[in-house]
């Protein structure tokens, strides 16, 4: 069973408490390289709060694999109440243990500087320019799958991902959207990477969806999607409304 990094956020018209930034761990592959979780949470003083019509109303929570709950694992994770809200996840590569790197750094690295960079100017609210920034920035070597959401004011919801991390948006009953995965081959997700080899924003898939009041939007990495079935996520979702409406998950 890989490590499981998930974000619950439920949509409401309210304006969201400052939510932490936080960074995080999950996952496990046999390609190369292949994945795995470290919790650590950074606040980001270049975060700033906008007043906005529809934000997030967000939860977290992360299962290691049994065997990395010592020391955390090799994804991270951040959520930022900048404008409607912005979520991201980037899923740590394990192989990267098999050259004695430690695989963490990475996707650490990346999320700490998407984090600071939610409200740059020539980002400008895209995430594919927030991850083609964020990788810019990052030095650590390593890997890692990420995906952003972005929320606006007006109930869009800008998505990139690249790799096999995913996003889930529930309505009512039933998956109103999801986002699909992206692999070279079976176990071998696209990803960024320190090396030239790898892949950039541009081979990020984009995507833009409505969002509604009372939506569910469920962001894990790939161990969250590879093991739970999206009509027991659906359930779980719906089984356990009252939590969404009390404004935690």
């Amino acid at each position: 069973m890989a490590m499981i990094t998930v974000f619950r956020a439920s949509i409401s018209r309210s304006l969201p408490n400052c939510f932490p930034n936080l960074l995080s761990s999950s996952s496990n592959r046999n390609s190369a390289p292949k994945k795995n979780k470290l919790l650590c949470y950074a606040a980001s003083s270049h975060t700033k709060t906008i007043r906005s019509e529809m934000s997030f109303c967000i939860g977290t929570h992360m299962i290691p694999h049994p065997k990395k709950v010592e020391r955390g694992g090799e994804d991270s994770f951040f959520v930022s109440d900048y404008n409607g809200g912005v979520i991201a996840v980037a899923d740590g590569v394990s192989g990267w243990a098999e050259r004695n790197v430690d695989p963490s750094l990475f996707p650490q690295e990346l999320m700490a500087n998407a984090s600071c960079l939610v409200g740059d100017e020539e980002v400008s609210y895209d995430p594919q320019i927030l991850i083609r920034k964020a990788h810019a920035a990052t030095s650590a070597v390593g890997s890692a799958t990420v995906i952003v959401a972005m929320l606006e004011a007006n109930g869009k919801l800008k998505i990139a991902n690249v790799g096999d991390c995913g996003l889930r948006v529930i309505r009512g009953d039933q998956v109103f959207f999801s986002t699909s995965p992206q692999e070279h081959y079976f176990d071998c997700p696209y990803q960024l990477s320190s090396e030239i080899a790898g892949q950039t924003y541009l081979d990020a898939v984009v995507s833009r969806v409505e969002v509604m009041e009372g939506d569910t939007i469920v962001m894990g990495s790939d161990g969250l999607f590879d093991n739970v079935f999206d009509h027991e996520i659906v359930s779980t979702v719906v089984g356990h409304s009252d939590v969404a409406e009390a404004g935690i998950s």
